[in-house]
């Protein structure tokens, strides 16, 4: 392994693990407080109630897989789907809204959405439990 792809499957590995424990912190605590706000968002919108049970493979599995460098590709592709559905459901009002320091509003879950689609594109490296092999790593 050269330097340069040394330094690239490093970087590959900060930006799954730390994206992977961010994200994970948020299922924590669905975990621990419940899908209920989910449910109704969900429901409120004409979606079936157990689709708020997906956001525990989008907020604790897929970052788990993550973290650990397994089915990065995969994982990464469930995160922006639930990226995708919490923007929707949740904060599409504040789509176009600055917050009182001049940052988009959804600053947080715009970097959220574009880190893990970079993983979806450039794969999560050799330093993981799924290696560099296989298309869904």
């Amino acid at each position: 392994m050269s330097g340069s792809q040394g330094s690239q499957d490093l970087g590959k590995a900060v930006l799954r693990i730390v994206l992977g424990v961010l994200i994970l912190l948020h299922g924590i605590a669905k975990l621990k407080g419940g899908v209920d706000f989910i449910t109704q968002t969900a429901t409120g919108a004409g979606l079936p109630a157990w689709v708020a049970y997906g956001v525990y493979i989008g907020e604790v599995l897929a970052p788990v897989l993550l973290i650990i460098g397994l089915w990065t590709r995969a994982a990464a592709l469930i995160v922006v789907l639930n990226m995708l559905f919490a923007i929707a459901l949740v904060h599409s009002k504040q789509l176009g809204m600055l917050n009182e320091t001049g940052g988009w509003q959804l600053e947080l879950q715009g970097m959220y959405l574009a880190a893990a689609l970079t993983l979806v594109l450039i794969g999560g490296g050799r330093l993981g439990v799924g290696g560099a092999g296989g298309k869904w790593n």
